[in-house]
């Protein structure tokens, strides 16, 4: 079986970028346009690792990341900020809502892909 990963993103540029990087390398991926619809989608199909990007609609990355901390099933599962915030005390914030780690958009096409591939453990 393949690893599952979990985008949580609004900016369909974006999202079919890190899309297109994942799947490149194998894995597997499902894509989520906002926070509700992420949790939805993690509570559902329970990926390897979830991607997060903290400026969405409706429901901001941090509270998504709490709701996902919150929740017995997904409480393990590795969540990688990927923001475009990148202001002192931004990566501290995102941690503190239960990121494990925190990538700075624009995303790097040729170090991306093993930037969060550390989050996957012996997976």
């Amino acid at each position: 079986m393949r690893t599952t990963i979990l985008l949580i993103e609004d900016n369909e540029q974006n999202r079919y970028l890190a899309t297109f990087l994942l799947e490149k390398r194998g894995y597997a991926v499902i894509s989520a346009n906002d926070g509700p619809q992420g949790i939805e989608c993690a509570g559902r199909f329970l990926p390897h690792l979830i991607l997060l990007d903290i400026q969405l609609p409706s429901m901001d990355g941090y509270a998504v990341a709490q709701a996902l901390r919150g929740h017995p099933a997904l409480a393990g599962i590795p969540i990688v900020a990927v923001t475009s915030y990148a202001m002192p005390g931004d990566r501290e914030k995102a941690l503190a809502a239960g990121c494990n780690g925190y990538i700075e958009k624009p995303i790097n096409p040729e170090t991306f892909v093993t930037e969060i591939e550390h989050f996957l453990g012996a997976l």
